[in-house]
Parts: structure tokens; sequence; C-alpha cells
């Protein structure tokens, strides 16, 4: 039977405002990508949402960003290797202390946004990710993009790494994400999105937006916390899941 874990990028709200709906994402996923205050997140908001996620056994990702709250960490930054080092292992170890302070602990780190996008293909700024998680903690397993190469470059450095497919987002025909600049670019069917999704777990292929079959090994499917929809996407891709034989748990552990 095929296991593949559910998750989805949480903890954004800031202040008096609310980003998405966390409680209810938390009854649905297996892991949960928790802002660390840098493109988003407040330390209230972040504690609330990693009790959450002990409460309901869902597994605790660090979601590190560039240091971006106004444009959320979606604008790229040209950073140096030691800046985005220590920002990484900064942002980490905020999250460590709320998580202990809660029970649970941080098995896992997603890049966020920009961050995400550039390490997938920069070695530069990539390296600096994975020497800040080497620094902090070895164990800790990267989520990185299905068949990119920063996932090489973490396990060659010796850390375990998990590769992710998108729920909401359409795929070019080499495997990247189309721009949400362009259209098209984010799915809004959440019964269209839940059959591809079960497409993906038990076939390993996905449709990219011009129509061609893309092969992809994906053992994690994300579904963005603040897009509209996302909780009834979320169900709908669990659901499916599920009546399809899959099996839905967390790649890491939860304590």
């Amino acid at each position: 039977m095929r296991t593949i874990d559910l998750n989805s990028d949480l903890g954004e709200g800031y202040g008096a405002w609310t980003m998405g709906d966390d409680d209810a994402m938390l009854g649905i996923v297996s892991s949960a990508n928790i802002a660390c205050g840098f493109h988003a997140g407040d330390p209230l908001t972040i504690r609330a949402t990693v009790d959450g996620a002990a409460a309901r056994g869902v597994a605790v990702g660090a979601h590190v960003s560039y240091p971006d709250r106004v444009g959320f960490g979606r604008r790229p930054m040209d950073v140096t290797p030691a800046e985005l080092t220590a920002d990484v292992i900064y942002q980490i170890g905020a999250l460590q202390g709320i998580a202990k302070a809660a029970g649970t602990r941080v098995t896992y780190v997603k890049p966020h946004g920009a961050l995400y996008n550039t390490i997938a293909n920069d070695a530069r700024q990539a390296d600096a990710v994975i020497a800040a998680i080497r620094e902090i903690d070895p164990s800790l397993v990267l989520m990185g993009l299905a068949g990119t190469r920063i996932l090489d470059r973490a396990a060659d450095a010796g850390l375990a790494t998990v590769a992710e497919a998108f729920g909401d987002r359409a795929y070019t025909p080499d495997g990247q994400l189309v721009s949400r600049r362009e259209k098209g670019a984010v799915l809004h069917d959440a019964d269209a999105v839940a059959a591809r999704m079960l497409r993906l777990a038990t076939e390993g292929v996905i449709e990219a937006i011009d129509g061609s079959v893309l092969r992809l090994q994906a053992d994690s499917i994300c579904v963005h916390g603040d897009s509209a929809g996302a909780v009834e996407m979320a169900r709908r891709i669990r659901e499916e899941l599920v009546s399809g034989g899959v099996t839905i748990a967390p790649f890491a552990g939860t304590a």
C-alpha cells in the first residue's frame, strides 16, 4: 500500500491579521510547515500553531524564509552564504524552542517561497541552507521540490531528504512550478486537484500545464494554507487518496 505525507504552510498570521484556517488544516494534514517569523508569523501565532500540531500528532517543520515580511517571502534576495546560513539557523532555533515548550519537536525544514524556488537549482544558496541544517541539527530532514538538484546536494552532504509535489500549483513540462505571475499557475478546482494527486501518488505522474505528462516521484503533497478554498482542497485530496488505498502519514516523527 502506498503511503504519502500531506502538508500545509501554517502559522502565517500576524497580530490582528489571520491567514488561512490553521485549526481546520491541522485536522487534515500529517505535517505542518510552520512560519518562523521572517516571512510571516508572530510568537503567539506560531506557539498556537505548534500547540495545535502537537495535540493532533502532526509533524512540525520549520518553514524558513528570506527576511521579507512585506513581500511574504516571495521575492528573491541576493544574500551572502554566511548571512543566509545564519538566518536559517536563527529561524530553526526559534521554532525548536517553541516546539520544546509545546512538548513536541521540529523534525524537518522546508524553505518558503522565493528561497524554496531559488535553492532548487542555485548551488550557492542551496549549500548555505544545507550548512545551516547540518550545523544546528543534522538529523533534520530537508524538504525540497521533487526532481530538483537541491535534494541530491543535500543527500551528498549527509542530510535525509523528502521530495515534495504541490496539489494547488501547475507544473512546467520540465518539472518546475509555473510562476505565480503566469495565468493558470494556481489551481482551484478541488475535485480535479484531488484526482490529480491520486494519480501522482499511485502512478507517479502529473500533467504539466501544456498537457504533457510528467513523471514525478514525490513523498509529500503540499496545499498552501493561504490559498482560497485551501481547507476544502486539502480535505478532498485526503478523501481521494484514502479512498484510493493510499495511507496518509508524516514522513518524519512527531516526538
